[in-house]
């Protein structure tokens, strides 16, 4: 299996987990210092020059697990189906594997189906059993359009 074959096969459990509402094991995936960022604007290129539609860092994505378990949320967890391509391996700097890939997410709930598609950056540290997520950056088609609450992390 090459690396990249590795990396797809990482990116697929990934949606899966996410799709299946798994999202404590979701967040084992995550390194201890990680970040996690979804742009609000084309090309914005860093976090705090301008608002984002999320940025957390690994506290933030443990309270926002914490919310989507513990049955805290005002409406019912969406039901969602997520579609991972186009992978391919950037660069390797500092030893963290810079990963590209095109997604779509379709989610229903409340009798609303919505879809949401763009491009996902990875940023992945090798260990034991595979891979670690340093950071992860996703650039939605559409992050500048007025968008209802999100839910469940792309």
């Amino acid at each position: 299996m090459t690396e990249l074959d590795k990396i797809a096969n990482f990116l697929f459990e990934e949606a899966h987990l996410l799709d299946e509402n798994q999202f404590n094991n979701w967040l084992d995936l995550f390194r201890d210092n990680c970040w996690y960022w979804v742009p609000s604007q084309i090309n914005q290129k860093n976090p705090f020059d301008t608002v984002s539609i999320i940025y957390d860092d690994r506290k933030l994505l443990e309270t926002r697990v914490r919310r989507l378990c513990g049955g805290t949320m005002h409406t019912p967890l969406p039901r969602t189906s997520r579609l991972i391509s186009n992978i391919f391996l950037v660069r390797n700097e500092n030893n963290i594997d810079i990963v590209r890939s095109k997604f779509s997410m379709a989610e229903y709930c409340d009798d609303r189906r919505r879809t949401f598609a763009g491009t996902a950056y990875h940023g992945l540290t090798t260990i034991k059993s595979g891979f670690k997520i340093a950071w992860k950056k996703i650039e939605l088609v559409d992050c500048e359009s007025v968008m209802e609450g999100i839910t469940v992390p792309f």
